[in-house]
């Protein structure tokens, strides 16, 4: 028996180690291209905390870092890689010059300074990790960040009141009703989806600006919202359509009519999908730009933080505040999606699967 149980044992351990062995190209290629995807993310982290000095120095590390300091006399010198008869030195430079440099030792200042003969700028500097914060105090400095968050904020807050009230009653209506051409007029809803936003910007722009008088407002911004959106009220169509009509039914019976349905057996068995819908319009909102520049002016009082940021950095050409104002409008969205994941992802699998009736 002990034999038995050692050979299963062998196998089951041999089988694993094939499967492991199996899918490991497999596994190295999905690490290689997740890799090469997140190397700009990581670009634009290290360099929105680089030091402005350090994105001249071509000899520079990758990562923030600065020239190692060192105190000497009441002023701070650069330590250097600094060739000499007994090997390479880590040597302060305390007087450079074109020709020859005077270094002295960190290890023994009272010494001697050594007359080192050649152009101080081919040598290579120690550098230490030093990120700054001094990008971000430029921009807290130069924008005003409170209001347009709270612009940002107010934008989302009516968009998703309005958006998920159109849609969840057209996704309704879609799901549960028989209408003559309903399913036409569904598919025409879902083309929609098609249409490029670059063929409806110039009408609607005529309308909004010229004949409404909406320039430099949140009218033409929040007012299609109200009107629903056309992959919302799929989503939620395909949702409605997963909860078992005996439900209703029930409610029906009883005396509820479609408005008590929706809001009493319908919504309380589909938030994942709510959630989902409302954290998507909470991405497209906090980093929406193209609405926001074709109607908001550069000094609005409206405008959000994204354009904020936006149209800062194509004034002020330095790449780490850029950088560094990306990842301000980055981390927010990032931080709620990882709050939010589980209920994200349980969405987007309801939503994929419809009931036959």
């Amino acid at each position: 028996m002990m034999t038995q149980s050692t050979n299963a044992k062998k196998r089951q351990k041999s089988a694993k180690n094939g499967r492991f062995l199996s899918v490991l190209p497999y596994n190295l290629f999905v690490w290689f291209i997740l890799l090469l995807y997140l190397l700009p993310i990581g670009f634009m982290i290290t360099t929105a905390f680089k030091p402005t000095a350090q994105l001249s120095d071509r000899k520079a590390p990758l990562y923030p870092a600065r020239i190692s300091p060192y105190t000497y006399e009441g002023s701070d010198f650069q330590i250097y890689n600094v060739p000499t008869e007994q090997g390479i030195e880590q040597l302060a430079m305390v007087n450079p010059g074109t020709k020859s440099s005077e270094f002295i030792s960190p290890k023994q200042p009272e010494a001697t300074p050594l007359i080192w003969k050649g152009n101080w700028r081919s040598l290579t500097a120690v550098y230490e990790f030093a990120p700054t914060l001094e990008n971000f105090s430029v921009l807290a400095n130069s924008l005003s960040l409170p209001k347009m968050a709270a612009n940002t904020l107010l934008i989302i807050i009516i968009g998703e009141v309005g958006v998920l009230a159109s849609s969840i009653v057209v996704a309704y209506g879609f799901a549960r009703f028989r209408i003559p051409g309903g399913n036409f007029l569904f598919y025409i809803l879902i083309a929609t989806i098609l249409i490029p936003e670059k063929i409806i910007f110039i009408p609607t722009y005529f309308y909004y600006i010229n004949t409404l008088g909406w320039k430099d407002t949140l009218y033409p911004i929040l007012l299609p919202l109200f009107f629903g959106n056309a992959v919302y009220i799929f989503l939620l169509r395909q949702n409605f359509r997963g909860v078992p009509v005996e439900l209703e039914e029930a409610a029906m019976l009883d005396g509820a009519g479609p408005l008590r349905r929706l809001f009493s057996v319908i919504l309380p068995q589909s938030w994942p999908v709510v959630t989902t819908v409302s954290l998507l319009h909470f991405f497209y909102t906090w980093n929406e730009v193209r609405l926001a520049s074709l109607y908001l002016s550069a000094s609005s009082t409206f405008m959000p933080i994204s354009f904020g940021i936006q149209n800062y950095q194509t004034r002020i050409r330095i790449d780490n505040v850029i950088q560094a104002g990306t990842l301000m409008v980055l981390v927010v969205p990032v931080i709620v999606l990882l709050l939010s994941q589980r209920v994200f992802m349980q969405g987007l699998v309801i939503t994929g699967t419809e009931q036959q009736k």
